[in-house]
């Protein structure tokens, strides 16, 4: 690595979420074996994205080819959308975790724009087919010009979450799990976070949800909502696998310390029980939201929960619309609103 070319070197870091965006990535759900028997259903859902995204940013979709974007297009027609700020972008991929494998933006210090290139291996190697969409951020003809920076580590979009003032929220089972990045230590790690990212600090938490086969992604657990307000989510039954994890990690957030020493604010967010594909339960969280210009698209899957989540992010975000989107069927795809967007932000 080296550190006279790192973003940090040259003035870049990574904006928090809720800083103004230039446009959502996202791409065109259709692969049945992610979604067995819900295609369909996980498409109105990104329709709903798009009527709830379009009146305030731009959206830009990956479509595999012209004939599905026509297909998008008349499918919008009569809905919310403002199809003058939908940008159809026929790209062939394999599937729509845009979060994971798309483009991480970064701002330099006269607000242009860039990127970093990190690896993608398909969540430590679990879906061969899956890892063609590695190439999407370097097949992007919109990104032609834009500085690149290509770290050589893999690292998913979710599994990390910053706050634009210096810290990056991750985890240990998943940064430190053998399937990423074998032979790295948490040391090394650290450092490209901070040269990648344009970060002072990591703060580390444990472990992830029952479920989640990313292994620990932080954007189903715990999340930045303010420069100095974390919301995380914990599991108040005991006899529930997430309770004792989710405990940590909130015993871990109410020790660390921000930069300047004070305690970080803390709001916690309730789980949504067990939602289940057959005999396995899914990574379903009320925590995997998407902050986007002026409004919040907030997962709910319909349990008792779901108007206390989102009554909470309403609280937490009170200047912008939060739209809750029955995720039950996209969850099925071990997934929910924020694997699937990525937010690009505005730039000069």
């Amino acid at each position: 690595m080296s550190l006279a070319r790192t973003p940090a070197a040259l003035g870049y870091r990574m904006p928090a979420e809720w800083q103004p965006h230039a446009a959502t990535w996202l791409t065109w759900p259709k692969d049945p074996a992610t979604w067995p028997d819900r295609v369909p259903a996980v498409q109105e859902i990104f329709l709903q994205f798009i009527d709830a995204l379009t009146p305030h940013e731009r959206v830009c979709l990956l479509v595999d080819n012209a004939d599905v974007a026509e297909d998008v297009r008349q499918r919008c027609h009569g809905r919310a959308a403002r199809l003058e700020h939908l940008q159809l972008i026929p790209i062939e991929t394999v599937d729509s975790w845009i979060r994971d494998y798309g483009p991480n933006f970064l701002l330099g210090p006269a607000q242009q724009l860039a990127f970093n290139h990190w690896r993608f291996n398909a969540w430590g190697g679990k879906y061969e087919s899956l890892m063609r969409d590695a190439s999407v951020p370097a097949r992007l003809d919109e990104l032609a010009g834009v500085m690149k920076f290509e770290p050589g580590l893999v690292l998913e979009g979710g599994s990390i979450d910053v706050n634009g003032a210096g810290t990056v929220l991750t985890t240990e089972q998943c940064l430190l799990h053998p399937n990423r990045n074998p032979g790295v230590t948490k040391a090394d790690l650290e450092a490209s976070l901070r040269a990648y990212l344009g970060v002072q600090q990591v703060v580390w938490l444990g472990e992830g949800i029952e479920g989640d086969d990313t292994d620990g992604h932080v954007d189903d657990i715990t999340r930045f909502v303010g420069p100095d307000t974390i919301v995380t989510a914990v599991e108040d039954d005991p006899s529930d696998a997430n309770h004792v994890p989710l405990r940590d990690n909130l015993a871990r957030l109410r020790a660390a310390r921000q930069p300047d020493g004070q305690p970080w604010r803390i709001v916690t967010l309730p789980m949504c029980g067990h939602v289940m594909a057959d005999d396995e339960r899914l990574p379903a969280s009320y925590a995997n939201f998407y902050i986007a210009n002026d409004v919040l698209l907030a997962p709910v899957y319909g349990h008792a929960n779901d108007a206390a989540a989102t009554a909470i992010l309403r609280d937490l975000f009170p200047t912008r619309r939060v739209v809750p989107i029955l995720c039950e069927p996209l969850v099925w795809g071990m997934g929910s609103i924020h694997c699937v967007t990525q937010q690009q932000p505005h730039s000069l």
